[in-house]
């Protein structure tokens, strides 16, 4: 596991671009962290590093949007899902897998999504310092973490 914290919200956003560096097609990131952690905005740097040209934005209410870059991204916030069974359904991976998938609130559907993912578990520090931890599953540990920097 790897941690690291950003102080900023602009050190957020960079972390999430260097994030993308070591993301390609088919990949799952799941992101996890309690109201106001930050996970949208560490996305919308992942969106910027992966060459998105809108801002991704909480897609709570749609579930899921599309988004086109380098690579392409689906963004995801499942915290109003009612049962797994309503995840199973929407089947984002397979949506995905030419893509990365980023999924907000992640955490609760870990079980139902493949081995090989990412978890990046945020945690609200101080008004604007947020500390990030980065939990590979599967070929996930086999990707180099550690040069994750700001």
């Amino acid at each position: 596991m790897i941690e690291i914290a950003t102080n900023t919200p602009v050190q957020t956003l960079a972390l999430g671009r260097h994030l993308a560096s070591l993301l390609r097609a088919g990949d799952i990131v799941l992101l996890a962290g309690h109201l106001g952690a930050g996970k949208t905005l560490f996305a919308s740097g992942v969106g910027e590093g992966l060459g998105v040209e809108e801002q991704l934005t909480s897609p709570s209410f749609i579930l899921a949007r599309s988004h086109s870059g380098f690579v392409p991204v689906v963004h995801a916030d499942v915290y109003r899902l009612g049962s797994s069974a309503e995840f199973e359904d929407l089947d984002l991976p397979e949506q995905a897998r030419d893509g990365v998938l980023l999924i907000e609130w992640g955490d609760v559907v870990v079980h139902g999504v493949p081995e090989d993912h990412l978890l990046v578990e945020i945690d609200i520090a101080g008004e604007s310092e947020r500390v990030f931890r980065f939990a590979p599953s599967g070929n996930w540990a086999n990707r180099p973490l550690g040069e994750l920097t700001l």
